[in-house]
């Protein structure tokens, strides 16, 4: 009942025959797949020719856009069956060795959407503070200089025209600005 030990040289020679006869079955599949996919093209995709006419073309492409139509309606038919088949087999909860299927991911993905979007975020309270409060807020201890920002504003005084001065009321000018600077009188005059 003792197992002999295989000498190191046995052993590769072994390995070496295990991995010519692994190649040479993999090499027999890639050929039978080859085979199967040249009969399956010339089953279901016939030589291809070009009309000769507008309308025989036109024709062509109303025929390839049905089969084009009808192939989408059974990739999607097959999707849901497919994925039902999924929820169904995985309605258990997996256990922890297990992971979770990429429908489980999806359903759990909905949930946590679901839930963000219960939850509002709290309204912010409007805080007043002065720019001294602030900046000893940003800085702490190193905060010195105060900042009076109304002092810093440049001062315009309004200066009273000279001849709003002179003349009181407007009445009384208004005979001497009339006409071009006052020279409406001198004409008058003359003529």
């Amino acid at each position: 009942m003792a197992e002999k030990k295989l000498s190191s040289g046995r052993r590769n020679q072994l390995k070496s025959l295990l991995l010519q006869i692994g190649q040479a079955m993999v090499e027999e599949e890639a050929w039978e797949a080859e085979q199967q996919k040249k009969e399956h093209m010339e089953e279901h995709c016939p030589g291809f020719s070009f009309p000769g006419c507008i309308q025989d073309l036109q024709e062509l492409c109303r025929k390839l856009h049905k089969q084009i139509d009808l192939v989408d309606e059974e990739r999607y038919d097959m999707e849901v069956k497919v994925s039902k088949s999924n929820k169904e087999s995985n309605t258990s909860e997996p256990p922890a060795s297990q992971s979770l299927s990429p429908c489980q991911v999806e359903d759990l993905k909905i949930k946590v959407q679901d839930l963000k979007g219960k939850f509002k975020k709290p309204v912010l309270k409007k805080v007043r503070m002065s720019a001294d409060a602030m900046l000893a807020a940003l800085l702490g201890s190193k905060h010195k200089v105060s900042m009076d920002l109304r002092g810093n504003l440049r001062q315009v005084r309004k200066e009273v025209k000279e001849e709003e001065k002179a003349t009181g009321d407007w009445r009384k000018s208004v005979e001497d600005k009339s006409g071009m600077g006052g020279r409406k009188k001198m004409f008058e005059t003359e003529a």
